[in-house]
């Protein structure tokens, strides 16, 4: 018999911990390989733990709810190994220890001046390890490095976790004070990032409004999804200067060559062919055409993205939204596209999406159209500065051009929305490329391949 320790798994490059939901075995349970020991969340996505081995649980090493850092062992399988032949958690044979995170003194950065790679923050008293969530976190809600110093941790080593901030904030929004006495932080010299021409005036934390509500109603918690959401589209309103451009595209040649080659086109790729890979195709060709539309901003600079990670928004059953990610879209056929569009929704309908699948997105489509709506005003997924949203495909009466004249037919079209960020992307950029958008969807050749 042997022992396997199974470790919290690296669910993407930017995630250093995970919450664990809950626990599918008990201890003493029985567990065959590739069946699922524990469900665990990030700020990206939910997930689920298999193990790599059969064996017995003996031990669960944290409980529901705790945050555990990527790496760190949260289970003990017993196996029928050998124990020369002890494996670690990730499948691979287990190794010799490797150096202690090393903490860097780097000065805690105030929401709204340029981000660092910060890793750890030091004080007079030593070195206090902060994960990137919880700085974001202080960062967002106001809270001086003096102030965070000050709270007492219920992690590993009293480290400050997710919770524990969290609980600092809604208390300190209903006015709670707590009085610390904290010693000064000591002074390192560091050149940043980014060094602004002036100083940034910074705004004081809000305080938090009550309402009073009357009548009839029924109080119900936002999930945790729900939140995240909720956190993320004020905070885009918050940093992007929005504006939304209005084109109506002839999509008639699009929906007549759609209904001649659907079925052709499963049955030779073992896909449905919907709208929305045809809309992704047109923006991949528009940004490549467009750069300066593919971008971010980071303080004063300006990030020009050299690949096209186009994000689609997919609505989950419980009405939540979540926005996976196709890499290089512009390199994608349309058969391509539409294979990575219908695996990406359904799976993300499954809950099964990786974390890295979630990440990159240098610009976003919304098909709002799906849902019967004419148009929206999307709003910006940050760090992109432009995001598309789709209208329903309708039956109107237009005006048709002709060399003989002009007469009134019946036409399938749409509106295209453009949010984008005015701080980067003025009115003349985001318009003239939504409507590129649009020419490139009323010149279809109807007489296109598959």
């Amino acid at each position: 018999m042997a022992k396997f320790e199974l470790v919290m798994p690296k669910m993407g490059e930017s995630i250093i911990e995970a919450t664990i939901l809950s626990w599918a075995k008990a201890i003493g349970d029985e567990i065959e390989q590739e069946e699922t020991v524990l469900e665990i969340a990030t700020d990206k996505v939910d997930s689920e733990v298999p193990s790599p081995v059969d064996g017995i649980l003996l031990e669960q090493r944290f409980k529901e709810g705790d945050v555990v850092p990527v790496g760190e062992v949260i289970a003990i399988i017993e196996t029928e190994m050998e124990e020369d032949s002890h494996a670690s958690g990730n499948g691979q044979p287990k190794e010799e220890p490797v150096e202690e995170l090393v903490t860097v003194d780097v000065p805690y950065v105030p929401s709204g001046q340029p981000s660092m790679d910060t890793v750890a923050v030091s004080n007079s008293e030593g070195s206090r390890f902060y994960s990137p969530l919880v700085l974001n976190i202080a960062r967002t809600e106001g809270i001086p490095m003096g102030e965070l110093e000050a709270l007492s941790g219920s992690g590993r080593d009293g480290r400050v976790t997710k919770k524990d901030i969290l609980a600092y904030v809604k208390n300190r929004g209903a006015g709670v004070v707590v009085t610390t006495t904290v010693a000064e932080p000591v002074k390192q010299p560091v050149t940043p990032k980014i060094q602004p021409q002036q100083p940034v005036a910074q705004p004081k934390p809000q305080p938090q409004i009550t309402f009073s509500h009357s009548g009839n109603y029924e109080i119900m918690e936002m999930d945790r999804m729900r939140k995240l959401i909720a956190k993320n589209m004020v905070n885009s309103k918050h940093v992007s200067a929005h504006v939304t451009s209005f084109v109506e595209a002839d999509v008639t040649n699009i929906v007549l060559w759609r209904q001649k080659v659907k079925n052709h086109f499963e049955k030779q790729y073992g896909e449905k062919l919907t709208y929305t890979p045809i809309f992704i195709q047109a923006v991949a060709k528009a940004l490549r055409e467009h750069p300066m539309v593919n971008i971010s901003v980071d303080g004063e600079n300006i990030l020009i993205k050299k690949d096209i990670h186009i994000g689609v928004a997919v609505a989950l059953p419980n009405d939540n939204l979540i926005v996976p990610v196709i890499k290089h879209a512009d390199r994608l056929n349309l058969a391509g596209l539409a294979a990575a569009v219908n695996d990406l929704a359904t799976r993300a309908r499954q809950n099964k999406l990786k974390p890295e699948e979630l990440e990159g997105g240098t610009y976003s489509v919304s098909n709002v159209g799906t849902f019967g709506n004419v148009m929206g005003t999307p709003i910006i997924l940050q760090p992109q500065v432009a995001i598309l949203a789709t209208g329903a495909i309708r039956k109107i009466p237009a005006v048709i051009e002709t060399p003989a004249g002009d007469f009134i037919g019946i036409r399938q079209k749409m509106f295209l929305s453009h949010s984008y960020d005015h701080r980067v992307v003025d009115g003349a950029l985001g318009g003239r490329f939504v409507k590129r958008v649009g020419d490139l969807l009323e010149s279809w050749d109807l007489e296109a391949g598959i």
